[in-house]
């Protein structure tokens, strides 16, 4: 498939690829997106905000860009259709900040019912180029599994290919998953428990750490204290304490996306941490 891709980004990003055209526009500023879209024949919202003390910290980038977006693409003729990126963590909103500003972003689109847009939810994404999951998955390699709380959970996961590849899926034919909302993951029936994620990483002999519940709840109100008294965007949260130790994170829906689309994950977890390490 032949792109022409434009990022619309809050501030130049230097890195980017050079092949992408880049514009830069507050994502609270319809007028600015609603010049950045003119030719747009579809438009995909990536942008959002993972760390926070607040609802509201959340809200600008989760909620109200939609919002603005939404309002810039119903100015276009004829307005393109749009692929909202979501989170599996919006099936819960009641967990935590970021997952009700997931939700409330979503449902911000029922006031646009004219427009065409589709819902994706993937779940923890990881590849190369990963953050947040590469350590933990490192230490796993080392034999050493620290369980955050919960040792039934079971998580549903997701190769960064395979979710690039998700949305060129998407872009072929828009319409075939209008207003649809979709949970996608990389195919593994129920996900996978924590000695899974194991072997898949490399590990031999794991061995298992489960941190007490307690220990973790501690850990939070500890860091929003201090995110509140230095003024800093946290991660770890009682919210997110809560999102850590659910007992699963699994969708389901994977198959009626790639029915409508055609699209298949590639990567299972052992292949797909395979490619990662290989590539990193």
């Amino acid at each position: 498939m032949n792109l022409n891709v434009q990022a619309i980004v809050r501030a130049e990003r230097p890195g980017l690829d050079s092949r992408i055209r880049q514009r830069v526009a507050p994502l609270n500023d319809v007028s600015a997106l609603a010049d950045a879209l003119q030719g747009a024949d579809a438009v995909a919202h990536l942008a959002g905000t993972v760390r926070g003390r607040r609802y509201r910290d959340f809200r600008a980038a989760n909620v109200d860009a939609v919002a603005s977006l939404c309002q810039a693409i119903d100015r276009q003729s004829p307005p393109p259709p749009l692929l909202l990126m979501s989170s599996l963590a919006a099936m819960r909103p009641e967990l935590s900040h970021y997952a009700a500003s997931k939700r409330a972003g979503e449902e911000m689109l029922n006031a646009w019912p004219h427009l065409d847009c589709t819902v994706l939810r993937p779940p923890a994404v990881y590849g190369p180029g990963d953050r947040e999951l590469r350590a933990l998955f490192l230490w796993m390699r080392r034999g050493l599994v620290l369980i955050p709380g919960n040792p039934r959970q079971r998580l549903a996961l997701l190769h960064a290919d395979d979710l690039a590849d998700a949305v060129l899926a998407w872009l072929r034919d828009p319409s075939r998953c209008r207003q649809g909302n979709f949970a996608i993951d990389d195919g593994a029936p129920g996900g996978y428990d924590w000695p899974a994620i194991a072997r898949a990483a490399g590990a031999r002999k794991p061995r298992l750490l489960v941190a007490p519940a307690s220990l973790i709840k501690a850990a939070a109100g500890l860091n929003l204290g201090l995110a509140q008294l230095f003024r800093y965007a946290p991660m770890l949260t009682p919210g997110k304490a809560r999102e850590l130790m659910q007992d699963a994170w699994v969708g389901g829906d994977g198959g009626a996306f790639g029915a409508l689309t055609g699209w298949r994950p590639q990567y299972d977890l052992a292949r797909g941490l395979e490619q990662t390490f290989g590539t990193a």
